[in-house]
């Protein structure tokens, strides 16, 4: 099979029909939400994606997506490599269908009125999603080793007067 520009937009069931298969790549300039979240993104995401039906007869799309970017170290401020492999199984659903019908193995993802899955939007949510929460080098690579770690000293807080010890005073008094 040859590498091709996979289309943005296309229609899963008819793609499922055919039992298309595609090894492919996308171009990470296209996917800007994704250009925000790192430090830079190398040109190409290689993907590979099957569309298929099930025994049960539903439609469903797996593969992979495999690319490398940069992230900003938050504890050296230094740019690293970071390198991204992320598998996905979905299966295509009509906006006003139950999700309940859709096996656990699937991950649901809504057609648009055209029957058709925005398979850039989608993929670039799968890379966003597999970025980790906080970016940081192996203690060994980063140039800011444990000993060279600061912690604040956290000032005692001046103790504040009760604000229902009027309260008490007046329970006090009645009595």
């Amino acid at each position: 099979m040859q590498k091709v520009k996979l289309p943005k937009q296309l229609d899963p069931a008819k793609s499922a029909m055919k039992r298309s298969e595609y090894i492919g790549v996308m171009m990470a300039k296209d996917m800007v939400r994704l250009q925000q979240a790192v430090a830079e993104a190398s040109q190409d995401i290689e993907i590979e994606v099957r569309f298929n039906k099930d025994a049960q007869g539903l439609t469903f799309f797996e593969g992979t997506l495999a690319t490398d970017v940069s992230l900003v170290c938050q504890r050296c401020n230094e740019t690293f490599a970071h390198h991204l492999d992320v598998s996905f199984c979905f299966s295509p659903i009509k906006p006003e269908q139950d999700t309940d019908e859709i096996p656990e193995a699937y991950e649901p993802v809504e057609v648009d009125d055209h029957g058709e899955v925005n398979l850039l939007q989608l993929f670039e949510d799968e890379l966003i999603l597999a970025l980790p929460i906080v970016a940081f080098h192996a203690e060994k690579d980063c140039k800011v080793g444990e000993e060279e770690l600061s912690f604040g000293v956290i000032e005692p807080v001046a103790e504040r007067p009760n604000p229902f010890a009027v309260l008490k005073e007046l329970k006090r008094d009645q009595e």
